[in-house]
């Protein structure tokens, strides 16, 4: 597959949260919209931020005393909400439909023209002009690419970690469908400054709140 190298954000740690601990998370997508009520009883909304925020309590995935010590680590380890570093979201991490392989013709990234080399990696939600998401941490080794359903050896195509574009050797034809197909991590950082544990209150089945908050790049 093709390299895909650290992203080029200050301080990012390019390293991924326990997935054990991830997998129990709670969270998803967050919107916020203001919504102003009108005289005529209509309402005039507007969206805040052109993309969605996700944000996860890794609270509800510790299972025992050794998760906790391995999320101590990682917290120290990440300078608390310092670094932002690499999240697996436990329902939404690949291109494909859940439950399904990901495959080089999951999103449809665009059409060529003759000369573009250059296509945003991105995935689609909804219906075809539904949301298109930005996706900026594809998993490594995951990335495949096609160009009018012919999937692409890896080494026709790359991935460029600044602009998050994948970028073809040569530029697809006019009319040429893109596709690709993918697992993806979020960037998050910690979201609390102070890491509450309390050994006598998890063995009692209290659970602490771990916020994480996405950090859009």
């Amino acid at each position: 597959m093709p390299d895909i190298g650290s992203l080029p954000l200050p301080g990012f740690h390019d390293v991924l949260f326990p997935i054990a601990i991830g997998l129990g998370a709670t969270g998803g997508p967050e919107r916020q919209v203001e919504i102003l009520p009108l005289r005529s009883g209509r309402e005039a909304r507007n969206q805040r931020r052109r993309h969605s925020l996700r944000r996860f309590d890794v609270g509800t995935g510790l299972r025992d005393v050794a998760d906790l010590e391995t999320l101590i680590s990682f917290f120290e380890a990440r300078g608390g909400a310092m670094h932002p570093f690499r999240f697996r979201d436990p329902l939404d991490y690949r291109s494909s439909v859940q439950g399904l392989p990901t495959g080089a013709f999951d999103q449809t990234l665009g059409t060529g023209d003759g000369s573009t080399t250059r296509f945003p990696l991105t995935k689609t939600y909804g219906e075809a002009d539904g949301y298109v998401r930005p996706v900026r941490l594809p998993r490594h080794g995951t990335l495949n690419a096609a160009i009018d359903g012919n999937p692409l050896e890896e080494t026709a195509f790359s991935f460029d970690n600044e602009t998050g574009e994948v970028v073809f050797d040569a530029a697809p034809a006019n009319g040429a469908q893109i596709s690709a197909g993918f697992a993806f991590d979020i960037a998050v950082r910690f979201d609390i400054e102070h890491l509450a544990t309390s050994l006598t209150g998890f063995r009692a089945g209290e659970v602490p709140s771990v916020p994480l908050v996405e950090v859009l790049i």
